[in-house]
């Protein structure tokens, strides 16, 4: 207790301080200890686990760049970088593009156990581009339908595409299958005389010594092939002059229309991306058209054929990675000039190739050889030039 005392007009405060009693002291001091005793064996044994791991609600903003940059994984920062990373990134996503079709060809070789008809492929493929490239879109926040200039070019190149694929059907259909690779493979020279007409690009001396030189590559790989079959067709057409000749004279011409006609879409293709700023659309309006145009073709020309399960799947991953592709094909037409990047297209073919040679056990030859040399040296010349970029995109 504290008491106050006056002496002689000085003021003194004296504290007293009376002890408590002992066992009251001793009830606070038992429950102190035993409120503090788990904190203090918590404390010293800690037992961790992923509910009661702390994490630090802010963190600074070095560790946080540090943190997103490790988690970022290596195929993501790769294909950011050939998407737009880059400056020739319009060859490379042209390069990818025909990797994945190669992909594309081994994996059909390798894995292909009934035999589905052309049409109802395509209309697997067409289907599964409509559906990837309308998620795409939705996802990225971009109008499903363009503005009316823009709806013109992406329909005109759906018309024209999908004219250039059913011609291609019916060509691989009824002609040597080395021919109708050839009058396909014209399409880069075509989609390159296309652009100079339509979009007045520039056909520099050094891309049209690049197209040439890929396409004598190609003419190296099938010359072998091209006599064979060609023999074939010589004894087929005497053994009926009139009808097998003109037949297969009409038959190679819709194969040049389809030649061109691709050439035409590659130049609408980079017009309507362009116009559009996204390279989706174009692959959008593609499969809106496409799809139900060979589901028609299905239906009239061929006899639909129920895949196994093991046809469905392969079905569904080659359409995926033509998605894929179509993607990067346009998105090197968006960024590169066509005369340029249609010639990176032939590295499918010396691809192709290579891979015969190496594991299918195909005789190496001269003439192949020779001819994936010349498409590679093209290829190289067309990187080492480098990529014409225009200011404004």
């Amino acid at each position: 207790m504290a008491s106050a005392e006056s002496n002689d007009g000085d003021h003194v405060v004296e504290l007293i301080v009376r002890d408590p009693d002992t066992s009251s002291a001793a009830a606070v001091a038992d429950s102190a200890s035993d409120e503090i005793a788990p904190l203090l064996t918590q404390a010293e044994k800690p037992k961790i686990n992923i509910f009661t791991v702390s994490y630090p609600r802010r963190r600074p903003r070095d560790e946080v760049t540090r943190l997103l940059e490790t988690e970022t994984s290596s195929l993501t920062q790769f294909m950011l970088w050939v998407w737009n990373g880059s400056r020739y990134s319009g060859l490379l996503c042209m390069a990818l593009s025909s990797i994945i079709y190669f992909l594309m060809e081994v994996l059909s070789n390798s894995f292909s156990v009934q035999k589905i008809p052309l049409f109802e492929t395509a209309f697997t493929r067409c289907a599964i581009i409509l559906i990837l490239s309308y998620l795409w879109l939705r996802r990225s926040d971009h109008p499903i339908f363009e503005t009316s200039n823009v709806r013109k070019i992406l329909v005109t190149r759906a018309l024209v595409g999908y004219l250039s694929l059913a011609s291609f059907i019916y060509c691989i259909q009824r002609l040597p299958f080395a021919q109708a690779i050839i009058l396909n493979l014209t399409t880069p020279i075509m989609a390159s005389v296309m652009a100079r007409i339509f979009l007045h690009e520039k056909l520099k001396i050094a891309d049209i010594a690049s197209l040439a030189c890929s396409f004598f590559g190609v003419l190296f790989i099938f010359r072998k092939m091209l006599s064979e079959q060609g023999q074939l067709v010589r004894a087929e057409e005497l053994s009926n002059a009139n009808g097998k000749r003109i037949s297969h004279i009409f038959t190679v011409l819709l194969g040049l229309f389809s030649s061109m006609t691709g050439g035409i879409s590659y130049c609408l293709v980079r017009a309507g991306a362009k116009a559009s700023d996204q390279p989706l659309a174009t692959v959008f309006s593609f499969g809106l058209l496409a799809s139900p145009m060979s589901g028609i073709c299905t239906f009239f020309f061929e006899d639909f054929v129920l895949p196994e399960l093991q046809s469905v799947l392969l079905m569904l991953l080659l359409g995926v990675l033509a998605f894929f592709a179509e993607v990067l094909l346009a998105r090197g037409l968006q960024l590169e000039r066509t005369g340029k990047v249609a010639n990176v297209q032939y590295m499918e073919a010396a691809l192709s190739q290579l891979w015969g040679i190496a594991f299918l056990g195909v005789a190496p030859s001269f003439g192949p050889l020779v001819g994936c040399l010349l498409i590679f040296i093209s290829l190289s010349c067309t990187m080492y030039i480098g990529p014409d970029k225009e200011t404004e995109e």
